[in-house]
């Protein structure tokens, strides 16, 4: 009996093994997610009259894309030349803010207006640059109906004059290959009618220190070689300076991004200040020119000096608001140009 007990035990096994195990059910086909589009609206900001109805707009579009769409409509302005804004007293949207991150709803209306022609801010910089340049040495070279005709084309006598002559140009030719070569500007551009004010301020200061610096009765500092020396050696130290942290806020970030960190010391010692204040760049271009000042010991310049150092210290203390806002973990010792002071 056991012997066909286990008989019939192995033919039930492997009759169960011979049955075709059953197949999985094919999974059903995820449903694609549904997109929401958004219908953008663009009103003037001045009259309240659409300009413009843009239907399925994707979610993840940029400000910018739809400023590009825009542009198709409307060729004569182009996407830098456009402000748009949700509320007309609203500040103007950035370009890389996102349509699905806005407060609106999927009918979204922008308020548009016309920021005029646009200049790229490199351009502008080139121009401030090179003009204070070239008019600086005219007035070194005594170009004819600048002085009295006896001095046309004359050579001062004084080194200090000289001396002058190759600072402001060293001065300004870095300037024009930082321009070039070091700065990544963030903004794009600016408008077309600040290039006179900003190249008339630079171009008439330049003209007004250099008519003075190389006239022909010029008398030179009252402490003579040591003043110029002590001028020299503070040009020269700020100077390098200023190109350290042009050349550490490079670094900072990549190549178009716009990521921004927190700046902080580096190896190279002129990064050091980076202790103390949050704009050390214009700290040493202030100091450069108090070292000018102090070299040539023209009140021109040190009007310049003063009124730069004016200029300067507003744009510092908006930088520092900025990094103070954005920031939660910026450091509290740091001032905005004068450690300890401003």
């Amino acid at each position: 009996m056991d012997i066909l007990a286990l008989e019939a035990k192995s033919q039930n096994g492997a009759e169960a093994e011979k049955k075709p195990t059953p197949k999985p059910k094919p999974k059903a086909p995820k449903k694609a997610k549904r997109i929401v589009y958004f219908e953008v609206e663009i009103l003037d900001l001045k009259t309240k009259e659409k300009l413009l109805l843009l239907d399925k707009v994707e979610p993840t579009a940029t400000v910018l894309d739809i400023k590009s769409l825009f542009h198709k409509s409307y060729p004569k302005w182009y996407p830098a030349r456009q402000s748009l804004r949700l509320d007309p007293k609203a500040k103007c949207l950035r370009d890389e803010e996102v349509l699905q991150t806005l407060p609106v709803g999927t009918t979204a209306s922008f308020y548009f207006s016309d920021l005029g022609p646009q200049l790229t801010w490199g351009t502008v910089f080139l121009a401030e640059c090179v003009g204070p340049l070239v008019l600086y040495l005219m007035f070194y070279f005594r170009l004819p109906f600048i002085y009295s005709p006896k001095y046309d084309f004359t050579s001062s006598k004084h080194w200090v004059v000289h001396l002058a002559c190759m600072c402001h140009s060293f001065h300004y030719i870095k300037r024009v290959l930082e321009t070039l070569f070091v700065h990544r500007i963030s903004h794009g551009t600016m408008p077309l009618r600040n290039i006179f004010k900003n190249c008339g301020y630079y171009w008439c200061s330049a003209a007004w220190m250099a008519y003075y610096i190389n006239h022909p009765l010029y008398t030179t500092p009252h402490y003579g070689q040591q003043q110029v020396n002590a001028g020299l050696y503070i040009f020269l130290f700020c100077q390098v300076g200023n190109f350290s942290i042009h050349i550490a806020l490079r670094n900072l970030k990549a190549q178009g991004s716009k990521v921004k960190k927190i700046p902080y010391p580096t190896k190279n010692p002129f990064t050091w200040i980076f202790w103390l204040v949050s704009c050390p760049n214009y700290t040493y271009e202030l100091g450069s020119w108090i070292g000018f000042t102090v070299m040539t010991q023209c009140v021109p310049v040190a009007f310049f000096t003063i009124v730069a150092f004016v200029q300067m210290t507003v744009w510092a203390k908006g930088k520092h608001r900025s990094y103070l806002k954005e920031f939660r973990d910026y450091p509290t010792l740091r001032s905005s140009i004068l450690p300890f002071i401003l």
